[in-house]
């Protein structure tokens, strides 16, 4: 299949408004992006936790990519193989082994992975593990929460079991140091990092982008940012290299926009119903009265 041309939205369609580099026809740039991956339908071999599996799937199948879920190790390099991108999730721990494994046959067969280093400075051994991944291997995208990417920046860390720390949290104030961190793990790795919060960064050390698409609610609901990190993989396995970190940025946008979507038909009802109405936002993302809220940093 030929390469589509890379989309470079950012080149073109930015302002500069109220000192925000805001992106201009960001919807149009979403669209451009879901056409492409639901043109290629992109297989992604996800070595995500037992916790959140299903959701990961289904956030999968809804932007139009397919997910496959071997995480046995003998399975994990033919998968790979004909995959067009992995997602490696270390939440549980339970297929460390494959972890390594999926990275090496990556590596070997030019497909990008997408890192999420659930709970990172919480417990010694997941951050043994995660340091020694990026040691050894290249990474596309590395997704997480700020507490993570702080821990990956420093070398240790405090979170909340797999939850951001209430000192890190991304506020308007925080941005410039956020994103210090941000940068300084993509410089050191050599790929896009993509910091979740309130405000969502994203960098590859030269390009960053703010997101603000998004609602509480999608912190009180297991899933989400393993969903994001899916989300993330569609989009990374039909980009270029020098598209990561757009990549990055509009699948953080579309996961913000599914969640103001569902949190308005949800909010009289509950947190079930919240988990419901958002994988049928996002299969449904471009017919929405909502628009992508990223700027160029």
């Amino acid at each position: 299949m030929t390469a589509s041309p890379p989309l470079n939205c950012t080149k073109f369609n930015q302002t500069k408004q109220n000192t925000m580099n805001a992106i201009k026809d960001s919807k149009k740039c979403l669209q451009s992006w879901l056409e492409r991956i639901q043109q290629r339908r992109p297989l992604l071999e996800c070595l995500t936790n037992v916790v959140t599996i299903n959701d990961v799937a289904n956030v999968i199948l809804a932007c139009g990519a397919s997910p496959v879920m071997a995480d046995a190790a003998d399975e994990v390099p033919d998968f790979v193989n004909i995959a067009s991108g992995v997602i490696i999730n270390v939440g549980t721990m339970q297929n460390r082994v494959s972890y390594e494994i999926a990275m090496r046959y990556a590596q070997e067969y030019g497909k990008p992975v997408v890192l999420d280093p659930v709970g990172v400075g919480a417990a010694k051994p997941r951050t043994t593990v995660t340091n020694a991944l990026l040691r050894r291997y290249p990474c596309a995208i590395i997704r997480g929460n700020a507490s993570e990417i702080r821990t990956l920046a420093e070398g240790a860390g405090e979170t909340k079991g797999v939850d951001a720390a209430d000192g890190d949290a991304v506020t308007e104030e925080t941005i410039p140091a956020r994103l210090a961190v941000v940068k300084a793990v993509a410089n050191r790795w050599h790929c896009t990092v993509a910091m979740s919060g309130a405000i969502d960064l994203i960098s590859d050390g030269k390009v960053s982008y703010a997101c603000r698409n998004g609602v509480p609610w999608m912190s009180n609901v297991t899933g989400t940012g393993c969903s994001l990190t899916g989300l993330t993989g569609a989009f990374a396995a039909v980009a270029e290299k020098s598209e990561m970190a757009e990549a990055a940025a509009y699948a953080s946008a579309m996961m913000g926009m599914a969640g103001e979507v569902a949190y308005s038909k949800a909010k009289s009802l509950g947190l079930s119903s919240f988990r419901v109405y958002l994988i049928d936002a996002l299969s449904m993302i471009l017919e929405q009265d909502v628009q992508p809220r990223l700027e160029l940093l």
